[in-house]
This record gives C-alpha cells, sequence and structure tokens, in this order.
C-alpha cells in the first residue's frame, strides 16, 4: 500500500517502488552466490546475527526471530530492480492506455459487480467513494490478479531483508521495514511464507507496505486479524489511509474535466480557488452544464498542456496522490475507476496521442509476438512486465522506439510480418 510515516521516511511507498535510489548496481562484487553488501563488511548471516538486537529492542521475540531468519537468504534480484525503475518510460496518455485498458476495464466491471455489497458497506463506514476503491484496487494489483503471480510477487522478508543488508542509501529505512514485518508476524496477523510481495515488499490487493499494516490495518472480514491479502481488509484499510494521511472528504469527488484553452493558460497545480471563482474566470466543464459543488477548494492542472485535457482537481485527487507522489498515477487511479464504473473516456484527446488497443488486439500482438519467440507470459489481453518486455525486445528488433508500449505501430508491424 504506502510508506511508513512519510514525516521521518520523506517518501512515499510509491516513491520507493518506482525510484528508491542508487542501490547496488550492476558488476557489485559477488561472494558465494550472494551479493556482498556495500556498506556493511559482513556476511548477510552476521548481518543477521548482528541484528537479532535490533529485532530485541523493539519486542520480537527469539522464537520469531529465529523462525522467520532460519535458512532467509536474500532475495539480491532486488538491487537491480531497485536501480533499474522504472523500467519503461511512457507518454502520459500511453501510461493512460496500458493501465486503463479494455482488459482492466472488464475485470473492474467484474469485482465491482461482485463485490458491490462490501463496497457499499466500506462507502458507509468510511465515506471513501466506490470508484476511488476501484481505482486503486485496479492499479495495485489488477483487482487481485497480481496477488500471486510468481513474476510480480515475491517472498518478502528474502526481499526485505537483502535491502536491509545491502542497499545503503535507505538502509534506515529498509531495517525499519523488516522490523515492522517481524512485528506482523510476532502479533500473529501473518505467516512468513504467506507474505508475497513486491520487491520493496508491498503486500496484498492494495499494496501494504509492514509499516501500514501494524498502523492502518483492518480487521474489516472480521476472522480476527487484518490482511492484505483480504479483499475487505485491503479495501477498509486503504480507505483509513486515504482518510488519516491523505485527507479524503466524505461525499466529494476526485475532480472535473474542463474545456482547454483558457485553462491551460491559468493552470499552475498549485493556485487554489473554489470552482465557482475558477468559472469566474472563464473555466467551462466540458459537457457544457453547471459546475457542481461550486464552494469546493480546487486546483487547475493542465499535463498535455495547450489543447490537451485539463482538470478542476479536489483534495480527494490529492488523497490518492498520497498513496503514490505521482500526479500521473491518481489521474489514473481516478480514470480507471471511472472508466469502471460507466464513464467514457476524456473528452479532450491528448496532442499526439492515439487511441488504446482492444482487447482483442491486445491479445493479437500477445499471440504474434509469441509466433515470432518473444515470450509474453500469455495472450490473456493483460499487459503485464512479460508483455511489455516482449513488446520492446520485437522493437529494437525492427527499429522501432524501444519503450515496451504495445500500440497501434507495434500492431502495425507485426501484422507485416517485419
Amino acid at each position: 500500500m504506502v510508506s511508513s510515516d512519510r514525516k521521518t521516511i520523506g517518501l512515499t511507498r510509491r516513491a520507493l517502488l518506482a525510484s528508491a535510489g542508487t542501490a547496488l548496481v550492476a558488476g557489485q562484487a559477488f561472494v558465494a552466490g550472494e551479493a556482498a553488501a556495500q556498506v556493511a563488511k559482513q556476511t548477510f548471516p552476521q548481518w543477521v546475527a548482528s541484528f537479532r538486537a535490533r529485532a530485541q529492542a523493539k519486542g520480537i521475540s527469539d522464537a520469531v526471530y529465529d523462525r522467520v531468519t532460519q535458512g532467509l537468504k536474500p532475495d539480491t534480484s532486488v538491487y537491480a530492480k531497485d536501480n533499474a525503475q522504472p523500467e519503461f518510460r511512457e507518454e502520459l496518455w500511453q501510461y493512460l492506455n496500458r493501465r486503463i485498458s479494455e482488459w482492466r476495464i472488464v475485470t473492474g466491471n467484474a469485482a465491482a459487480a461482485k463485490n458491490a455489497a462490501l463496497l457499499k458497506r466500506l462507502e458507509a463506514d468510511y465515506g471513501v467513494a466506490p470508484d476511488v476503491l476501484l481505482g486503486l484496487w485496479g492499479m495495485e494489483s489488477a483487482f487481485g490478479e497480481l496477488v500471486k503471480d510468481p513474476d510480480h510477487m515475491k517472498p518478502v522478508f528474502a526481499s526485505l531483508g537483502a535491502l536491509a543488508w545491502g542497499e545503503p542509501r535507505r538502509r534506515k529505512y529498509w531495517e525499519t521495514e523488516f522490523l515492522n514485518a517481524l512485528a506482523v508476524v510476532q502479533r500473529g496477523w501473518g505467516q512468513p511464507s504467506e507474505m508475497l510481495g513486491s520487491w520493496a515488499g508491498a503486500m496484498g490487493h492494495t499494496q501494504w507496505m509492514p509499516e501500514v499494516w501494524l498502523r492502518l490495518g483492518v480487521d474489516f472480514d472480521g476472522d480476527g486479524r487484518p490482511s492484505p491479502y483480504s479483499i475487505g481488509d485491503a479495501l477498509a484499510g486503504s480507505s483509513r489511509y486515504l482518510i488519516v494521511r491523505g485527507r479524503y472528504q466524505r461525499g466529494l469527488p476526485w475532480g472535473f474535466e474542463v474545456m482547454p484553452g483558457m485553462a491551460d493558460k491559468l493552470a499552475d497545480a498549485k493556485t487554489v480557488r473554489s470552482v465557482e471563482q475558477w468559472a469566474g474566470l472563464g473555466i467551462k466543464p466540458v459537457d457544457g452544464r453547471r459546475f457542481a459543488y461550486p464552494k469546493a477548494a480546487t486546483r487547475l492542472w493542465a499535463p498535455a498542456g495547450t489543447n490537451g485535457p485539463c482538470f478542476l482537481l479536489t483534495q480527494n485527487f490529492y488523497a490518492v496522490r498520497s498513496y503514490n507522489p505521482s500526479m500521473n498515477y491518481a489521474l489514473a487511479v481516478c480514470h480507471l475507476g471511472d472508466r469502471v464504473l460507466g464513464e467514457g473516456p476524456f473528452v479532450t484527446q491528448f496532442p499526439g496521442g492515439e487511441r488504446a488497443l482492444t482487447l482483442a488486439e491486445v491479445q493479437e500482438v500477445q499471440k504474434r509476438l509469441t509466433g515470432a519467440g518473444f515470450d509474453t507470459g500469455g495472450t490473456d489481453g493483460r499487459v503485464g512486465n512479460m508483455t511489455m518486455r516482449a513488446v520492446a525486445g520485437f522493437q529494437r528488433k525492427v527499429g522501432l522506439e524501444t519503450n515496451g508500449y504495445a500500440g497501434l505501430d507495434v500492431l502495425s508491424a507485426l501484422r507485416k510480418g517485419r
């Protein structure tokens, strides 16, 4: 889900997932098959032995420490993943197209229908609207599809242990999260073997870091323990996060799409005015109607500049952004939730953008790539890491821009047999 207290860390979870800084670089020395710690001149077993005192000071029993660390091997692949983030750079329209794909919308439709009663309860209890929760769930784990996907989720203690031992820039952060993960086990909330997560230790349907599991976890399903692997608990914990750390406001939409032209001249994503004050300056909604929520405090944002989509953003957009310090991420979450619940695409198109491939077209790309010797990991129409790598490999081979984006040019080249 999200990181430890930003007053202490200075970063949210996704900042760490996306760019945790320079870790151990390629070519770092390897000793007996394990990466040597860059700063602490200890082997991993020596680090485990020396770290016990830290765990004891935090109330972790020797029994729990032994249970977690017995036979633990550091997942040194996390260093390359840390250093390589992000793997592919995308224009905003590409970023949105890939994440708000037909596959994700269809999958989200099914998830929304199946969990309609749960989403209604969550909104009643926390005030967080279903569109926001669906957008977060879809972005963080593709509505649960990635929770146990071995291409995405690995044993958390192996990842956090490697980072706490051998990643020097934010070692204190990784050590703290290793301790937090131990505390989860100490409380009986999670078993080491079931704690699978991203390379940085984020777990479950809405990707909680251990600190969030401890501080903001909610036992919404009533089984006696909060768990990010429970849909109800995960969405409840995320709701609590948005309220506590994002200052989410009940009953307020995330924002409004507005007409470009005047908007892109005034937009700075900083100046706060009420909706009616922006309207007085000539800002108009794209649907030609009157603005709702005239007293709502908003900021004006034009992410694509002149003639691109423009938005008035409420506090709830920034609540979503607290989950990940990226405007693009927050826009994708909010728009995905809207699309899942039946709203259409943005009215104004992105300059230089193109439509997203349909589900059938993505499946065709995957099938043709597989036939050409590029492993996509399946042909289900979901563009995951393996499909992006396969696309990038094909792009390099045929001389297209190597960005991993499955667009119309890639489909055309595959159809031509290039």
